[in-house]
C-alpha cells in the first residue's frame, strides 16, 4: 500500500474500490460505482510490466506515459519535478518560469502516479493524482490531473509554499478555473483531501461556492500487489472499465438533464494556464 511514510516493498499496486459522486444543489442526486484503479512508481514504470499488464505497450490493462503531463512521451517524473519547482518560485517570489537548468536537482525521491489504466487500449481518466515523495518519505506534492470529455486538461498543483510535508487528512482549496461538467459554472472552489496510510487509499474532492457546498466526490480502493494473475482478474471484473466511466458520465448527464431539469451551463474556453497551485 501506499502510506504517507514510504512505499511498500511489494511495489506497484492495482486497487479494487469505488466512485461515490453526492450532488448537493440544486437538486440532490447521489451514485456509486465500482472501479479498478492503479498505483505505479513512476521513477521505476518500466518495471511494472506484467503478464497482462504492459507499459507504453498494448495489453489487457496498460499505461502509457503519452497520456499524461506533457502528453508527448517524455519522462515524467522530470516534467513533474520541474513543474513544482516553476510553481513554487512563483509563490515565494513571484517571478515567471524558471526554465531549463542543467544543475536542478529533483525534490522527489519518488513519484507515485494513481490512475485508471487503459483497458484493451481505450482509457478516460476524469482524473489522476501524482504523489511527490522526497527522501524522508514525506509527502511534499500532489498533483491532480484533471480531464473532461472534450478532450482538455488542467492540473491543480497541492503543496506548501515553504516545502513542508502534507498531512494525511489535509485539506487544500483550490479556485475551480476549468470546465468539467455543463451542471456547473466556472466559478466555486476544490477542497481536496487524502487518506494515504490507513490501508485503503482515498482521495476526496468537494466542491463549493459563497452558498456553501455543491458536490462531494471521493475515490478509495484496496491495494494489491501488481502482477500478471491480478491484471488478468481485474480485466476479467472490469471488461468495460474505461467505456463504463464516459458511459456513466453521460447517463448521468441525462439524468440531471431530462429528468431533474438541472441547468445546463455552455463550455467556455479552457484557462491559459496549464496548472493552478
Amino acid at each position: 500500500m501506499l502510506t504517507r511514510r514510504g512505499l511498500a516493498p511489494n511495489g506497484p499496486q492495482l486497487c479494487e474500490g469505488v466512485v461515490t459522486h453526492v450532488r448537493l444543489r440544486p437538486v440532490e442526486h447521489r451514485f456509486a460505482y465500482p472501479v479498478a484503479f492503479c498505483l505505479l512508481p513512476l521513477h521505476r514504470l518500466a518495471d511494472c510490466q506484467r503478464t497482462f499488464f504492459g507499459i507504453n505497450r498494448w495489453n489487457l490493462l496498460s499505461v502509457f506515459e503519452r497520456d499524461y503531463g506533457p502528453r508527448d512521451g517524455s519522462p515524467l517524473v522530470a516534467w513533474f519535478a520541474q513543474l513544482y519547482r516553476e510553481k513554487m518560485a512563483e509563490k515565494m517570489t513571484g517571478q515567471a518560469a524558471l526554465g531549463g537548468d542543467a544543475s536542478f536537482v529533483s525534490p522527489f525521491s519518488e513519484v507515485w502516479l494513481q490512475t485508471f489504466p487503459r483497458v484493451l487500449g481505450y482509457v478516460f481518466n476524469p482524473v489522476s493524482f501524482w504523489y511527490g515523495y522526497r527522501a524522508d518519505g514525506e509527502i511534499i506534492a500532489i498533483l491532480a490531473e484533471v480531464s473532461n470529455t472534450f478532450g482538455e486538461h488542467h492540473n491543480y498543483l497541492l503543496a506548501h509554499p515553504d516545502g513542508s510535508a502534507i498531512q494525511d487528512g489535509e485539506w487544500f482549496e483550490r479556485d475551480k478555473v476549468f470546465h468539467v461538467s455543463p451542471f456547473f459554472p466556472v466559478r466555486g472552489h476544490y477542497r481536496f483531501r487524502f487518506h494515504l496510510n490507513a490501508g485503503k487509499p482515498q482521495a476526496r474532492i468537494d466542491y463549493g461556492d459563497a452558498g456553501g457546498e455543491l458536490l462531494r466526490t471521493a475515490i478509495s480502493g484496496n491495494p494489491a500487489p501488481l502482477t500478471g494473475r491480478r491484471a488478468l482478474l481485474t480485466f476479467l471484473r472490469f471488461p468495460l472499465l474505461t467505456l463504463g466511466v464516459v458511459a456513466r458520465i453521460h447517463w448521468q448527464a441525462a439524468l440531471l438533464y431530462f429528468g431533474k431539469r438541472v441547468p445546463f451551463f455552455p463550455k467556455p474556453a479552457p484557462p491559459t494556464e496549464e496548472t493552478t497551485s
